[in-house]
């Protein structure tokens, strides 16, 4: 199964006919709350994942394009979801892709790739740094060349370790990381002294800050939507 599904979309009038008993091993991880005013914002991406992991065969296989703050949500059903993944062994890996693949939206992918016939270690690939920028209409789009779609094609099928770029992890690895699948969390830190010229250094440091703002603006969508999320919160 392939799976592009929206990331947020107001179901609110058919949640309540799916959180029923006879749903309840289909949608094991749960239903997202109805946001109290932006009912559009409805998280529906996770109804798709669980959708499809209960629909998959014995040695079914899938590959769900999810926004990449799934893989590292801290609770909620993110992480319930990617627990049973886990848990139940029936992840094949994780490929983060650079940010402004699509050109119609801001928001950073990952692509989800199950396979409940599994059981060797699973490959995380971090390839948030390829791609080249062109132009689509008024907006800007991050393209993959072809020989980075085949790079990251061959460490996937190869289980390759790449510095920077991938590793192979084994299910007690992410058990332990609380079932974390960011590449980057699991990358061996390393410490290299060399001698760089001045362009050298500034445009390392324009890289890093590059990469940081990435980072903070997922961070603040994060932040949202939890506040968001707080707020839906009733005493009973």
């Amino acid at each position: 199964m392939v799976s592009n599904p929206p990331f947020k979309l107001d179901f609110s009038d058919f949640s309540a006919d799916l959180e029923t008993k006879a749903n309840q091993e289909r949608f094991f991880a749960g239903i997202p709350k109805i946001p109290a005013k932006k009912k559009e914002s409805m998280a529906i991406y996770l109804m798709f994942i669980q959708h499809i992991m209960y629909s998959l065969k014995e040695n079914g296989k899938a590959a769900i394009v999810v926004p990449t703050g799934f893989i590292t949500a801290q609770s909620g059903i993110d992480k319930k979801i990617r627990q049973k993944l886990i848990d139940e062994k029936m992840l094949a890996g994780v490929v983060s892709m650079p940010s402004n693949i699509f050109a119609n939206t801001g928001t950073n992918v990952s692509i989800l790739f199950i396979d409940k016939a599994n059981q060797g270690d699973v490959v995380l690939i971090d390839a948030s740094n390829l791609g080249e920028t062109i132009k689509d209409g008024k907006n800007q789009k991050t393209v993959l060349t072809h020989a980075e779609e085949e790079q990251i094609i061959d460490t996937f099928n190869n289980k390759a370790v790449v510095d920077d770029f991938s590793v192979v992890v084994s299910y007690a690895d992410i058990e332990a990381k609380n079932y974390s699948l960011g590449a980057g969390q699991y990358f061996e830190v390393k410490i290299d002294y060399v001698d760089i010229t001045e362009e050298e250094f500034s445009k390392t440091i324009i890289r890093f800050k590059k990469n940081l703002s990435l980072m903070f603006d997922e961070s603040q969508k994060n932040g949202e939507e939890i506040i968001a999320r707080l707020s839906e919160l009733k005493y009973e």
